[in-house]
């Protein structure tokens, strides 16, 4: 797989105006990777430790800086510690800086290519969630593009019993939907290819959406249309072409993988994390607000979530796009996550999709 392109500039939400002084932002950058990395408060000492080959400062002066970055919000001071910890501002500060991404390692890219292979494109995206969650340790989602949006290349008409009809509807992107038909009366195979052969000539290159809107106005035509097997394909449209629910548009993995972080040892938030879990109505809302953006990668932080159920977490998303079809993959996990890593798995995989 190619190298990673992805300009930084790409990444949605960066600020403009720094308020910060040169030594605050080397501060503030070194408070938050050592955060991320050890989960533990950063005291003023192991700062001093960690910036003396750049900075050459004393603890105390690295106090008065931190003083100064606490007072203005980006980083707070827990009760049960002498080290602060970085706030929803200061992990902003940081994402908003990145100036290079970390690539991902020959066997994480192999990972990515073998996992999207070419095939149906359901199961490359059930594999894209798992591939995320792999790589990522987090929460993976895939958010699944509206049915209805899809062009539709063909209408297979099956007989599987002489009362039953199998129903089969090749998408665009590689996506088949089938749908089981019953009737009270016996199938004439000879009229079923009759009536399948009709009905691809008026609907091939056409989007779903409009065919369920439009169906029955299309074979008004047909001679033999008010015969009992048509009038079966007309009375059941809603069942063939039926909306897709929420329930049905989002893919997630490695939901296990939260619940092994320090930040969720507590049963009140690893409550919140089967909440989580259980609502993908929150998902799939952040997910659908990035699929109508401007594209690139976004990482929401903490309360820019705009639910308390997610106050702990950030989520990293962008867009990929498969044919036609169009939507949203991202992960989920603690604020306290490797952004420049996330944000190229993000990438890679998006890049992956986006080429099937």
């Amino acid at each position: 797989m190619e190298k990673i392109r992805l300009d930084i500039e790409k990444i949605v939400g960066k600020e403009i105006e720094n308020p910060l002084n040169s030594r605050q932002q080397e501060v503030l950058r070194a408070i938050v990777y050592l955060y991320i990395l050890n989960a533990s408060p950063v005291g003023s000492r192991t700062l001093s430790k960690f910036l003396s080959t750049t900075l050459h400062l004393s603890a105390a002066t690295i106090r008065n800086v931190m003083s100064d970055l606490e007072e203005l919000q980006y980083i707070n001071h827990p009760h049960t510690s002498a080290g602060r910890i970085p706030t929803d501002k200061g992990y902003r500060f940081y994402v908003d800086n990145i100036s290079e991404l970390a690539q991902l390692t020959d066997q994480e890219v192999r990972a990515v290519k073998d996992s999207l292979s070419i095939g149906q494109s359901d199961k490359v995206l059930k594999d894209a969630s798992k591939v995320l969650g792999l790589l990522s340790k987090y929460l993976g989602v895939v958010q699944i593009p509206h049915l209805l949006d899809l062009i539709v290349y063909r209408i297979e008409l099956i007989s599987v019993a002489s009362n039953r009809l199998l129903v089969v509807i090749a998408l665009d992107s590689n996506i088949v939907r089938t749908v089981t038909l019953e009737a009270g009366f016996e199938f004439d195979r000879k009229y079923i290819e009759e009536i399948s052969s009709y009905i691809n000539e008026k609907i091939s290159g056409k989007r779903l959406r409009y065919l369920r809107e439009n169906f029955e106005e299309l074979i008004g035509d047909f001679d033999s249309r008010d015969t009992p097997l048509v009038r079966l394909f007309v009375d059941s449209l809603d069942k063939i072409f039926q909306y897709q629910g929420n329930q049905d548009r989002i893919l997630t993995a490695g939901t296990q993988n939260l619940l092994e972080y320090p930040e969720f040892e507590d049963l009140d938030r690893v409550k919140g994390v089967i909440e989580l879990i259980e609502n993908e109505d929150i998902i799939i809302h952040l997910l659908e607000k990035h699929e109508e953006s401007e594209g690139g990668i976004k990482v929401l932080i903490g309360k820019e979530l705009e639910t308390n159920l997610l106050d702990d977490y950030s989520i990293v998303m962008t867009n990929y796009r498969i044919g036609s079809a169009q939507g949203s993959i991202g992960l989920i996990g603690p604020k306290r996550m490797n952004y420049p890593k996330m944000i190229s798995i993000v990438a890679s995989v998006s890049q992956m999709l986006s080429k099937e």
